[in-house]
């Protein structure tokens, strides 16, 4: 887990002083700076993209509503005030949290656990879904491990689904909804074209002018109801109308 980054913006000095002591002596938190000047401050947030901004409010020049206005998406911020009917106000720039002057290191620790957790959201959201190389399915009785990259299409049958592979000269069936196979295949690499057919786009040979897809042995006619997200899917493929 990487240190979680702070700056601090303060007018006044001895509350600086107060919360760079409890940055210090906090585990995985690094200090990028502190002001006690907010118009010095905007650059250097702005530059540095602090995690975490501990930001007084009532300051000359620019208070700390107005400056937290401007700061950039990465940066989340903890109001620190002696006037707790701000509280409300916070809430409409998203602050995490907001402490009372004089600040307990207690409740700023609370707040370092409430930016860490809002921060492994944000990674997590932003982390790609890895893919299966391989999927797991039942036929006869057995549970067959095969390659993604061998499925050519498949076909739903009433309960039943046939993958339909390159190196098999038959189809597998299984017990399985379409929906189900949907959901488990890479959705990057296969498309539902029909009502019973998903197929691996980089197989396809060639689309007719009727809206008919070639693959594998297969015709399969694109029906109106997908056939728009096709086009788009042809359309951002293609090197030319």
């Amino acid at each position: 887990m990487r240190p979680l980054t702070c700056m601090i913006v303060d007018d006044e000095p001895l509350a600086v002083r107060l919360l760079v002591s409890y940055v210090e002596k906090t585990p995985d938190l690094k200090q990028l700076g502190s002001f006690t000047d907010s118009i010095q401050a905007i650059n250097a947030i702005k530059e540095q993209k602090p995690d975490l901004l501990f930001l007084d409010i009532q300051m000359p020049n620019i208070d700390g509503m107005e400056l937290a206005h401007s700061l950039p998406e990465e940066t989340r911020v903890v109001f620190v005030t002696a006037f707790k009917e701000y509280a409300f106000e916070s809430y409409e720039v998203n602050a995490i949290d907001f402490l009372l002057k004089p600040v307990r290191y207690n409740k700023f620790l609370g707040s370092i656990e409430k930016a860490r957790k809002l921060l492994d959201i944000q990674q997590t959201a932003v982390q790609p879904k890895q893919q299966p190389n391989t999927v797991f399915i039942r036929v006869d009785g057995e549970w067959r491990n095969i390659p993604v990259n061998q499925i050519t299409y498949v076909n739903g049958m009433k309960d039943y689904v046939l993958f339909y592979l390159d190196n098999e000269p038959k189809p597998l069936i299984t017990h399985l909804t379409m929906k189900a196979v949907e959901e488990m295949l890479p959705e990057d690499r296969f498309l539902r074209i029909h009502r019973s057919y998903i197929i691996a786009v980089d197989k396809i040979r060639k689309v007719d002018r009727n809206d008919c897809v070639y693959i594998g042995k297969e015709i399969i006619h694109v029906p109106d109801g997908y056939l728009q997200a096709f086009k788009d899917f042809l359309e951002a493929r293609s090197f030319g109308k």
